[in-house]
């Protein structure tokens, strides 16, 4: 059995990105970047347990792809790093960068080679430029590029994080305990991504899959006299609203959990629980709002929707061409990708009653192409 786990890093919000797609979370064909990371390191070398340091939201929506072990992370590297190193039991750990994606495999080799030469080993490149420290020169052949992923001994690595001092990365730790540090040659594809710019030194990335998802959502509430109703965002001019936790907007609700279905990020009530007071009333639009930024930080880009709601009251064909500007709005996109229809239950069952309203939605979204981002 191998004496060496892997832990991969990506717990940070992307700030220097900027972009509404989360780094970790851009595609490449079908498969998002931090599975696509995963995955190179265990074909690339044998691993006693991998795990995925990332934030809780992000670590739940994990989860639905493989059986790695997932760590929720802290507020920085540092933090993120020692959450890991609790679940780590063996001899050495190898820790990398989710961001720094396409190393090569030799380089991985090179590095777990020579695990029993010093404390840490760590990749280096050499610079190739004249440096200065302020208004002096220096000589650059004393000066070394650290890269990950780096190797250390996991009893001295866990002690050096036990400290109130903020290391910039695994070596720097190891070093303050006066522990030797073997540096191996490291390699200028092993280029790690932090803003949109370094998109294009990162070739190892095939373009996302054009394929479509497309998920279903449905949702019914009954009527309750008194309350307001608002229907697929738009104000309805009745005297009777929807019984519901929320504001009751039906619409919105099925068409939240296509959204969630095509992304396989779960459903409403996960993310919006009706046993939080913090959603008690709230508006719906704020909640789809919410949806959608999850969908594009994650990778997703909406194509089109479409939506058939059943009532037999109230009559809805004056508010439909609002409640497309509506939820167009809502979701960024053009309302001719918003198709909402209104039918009747021809007076059978609840529907027919005038007991309530169903709605079913479907949403189709696409991998968004980080390629033209």
């Amino acid at each position: 059995m191998s004496n060496t786990t892997l832990i991969l890093l990506g717990a940070g919000n992307s700030t220097r990105f900027k972009s509404s797609v989360k780094k970790q979370w851009i595609y490449t064909d079908e498969t998002p970047l931090w599975l696509y990371v995963a995955e190179y390191f265990e074909k690339s070398a044998n691993f006693k347990e991998i795990i995925i340091v990332s934030s809780a939201e992000e670590v739940a929506v994990m989860k639905h792809f493989a059986s790695y072990t997932y760590v929720i992370g802290g507020s920085t590297r540092q933090a993120s790093l020692h959450n890991a190193l609790q679940n780590v039991t063996s001899k050495y750990v190898l820790v990398s960068d989710i961001a720094r994606c396409c190393i090569p495999k030799e380089m991985i080799k090179r590095i777990i080679k020579a695990k029993k030469k010093a404390s840490c080993i760590v990749p280096i490149l050499s610079v190739t430029d004249t440096l200065y420290l302020k208004d002096s020169p220096i000589d650059r052949e004393q000066v070394k590029i650290i890269q990950t992923p780096q190797l250390s001994s996991t009893k001295r690595l866990k002690k050096a994080l036990q400290t109130h001092t903020i290391f910039t990365d695994d070596s720097s730790a190891i070093a303050s305990l006066g522990d030797s540090i073997h540096f191996v040659k490291g390699s200028c594809k092993a280029h790690k991504l932090t803003t949109i710019e370094d998109l294009s030194k990162i070739v190892c990335l095939k373009a996302p899959s054009a394929k479509t998802l497309t998920g279903f959502g449905i949702d019914i509430h009954p009527f309750e006299k008194g309350k307001k109703m608002v229907l697929a965002g738009v104000p309805i001019d009745v005297d009777y609203g929807f019984k519901a936790h929320s504001d009751g907007d039906v619409a919105i609700h099925a068409l939240i959990d296509a959204l969630l279905g095509a992304s396989s990020m779960g459903d409403i009530g996960e993310l919006y629980p009706d046993s939080e007071d913090t959603y008690a009333g709230v508006d719906s639009k704020l909640l789809l709002s919410d949806t959608v930024k999850r969908i594009n930080a994650y990778g997703f880009s909406i194509g089109n929707i479409d939506m058939t709601i059943m009532a037999q009251s109230p009559r809805l064909l004056p508010y439909k061409e609002e409640m497309r500007a509506t939820i167009a709005s809502l979701l960024g996109i053009r309302k001719n990708f918003v198709n909402i229809k209104a039918t009747t239950a021809e007076k059978l069952g609840f529907v027919g009653r005038k007991e309530g309203v169903t709605v079913h939605a479907i949403a189709n979204l696409t991998y968004t192409n980080w390629k033209k981002i």
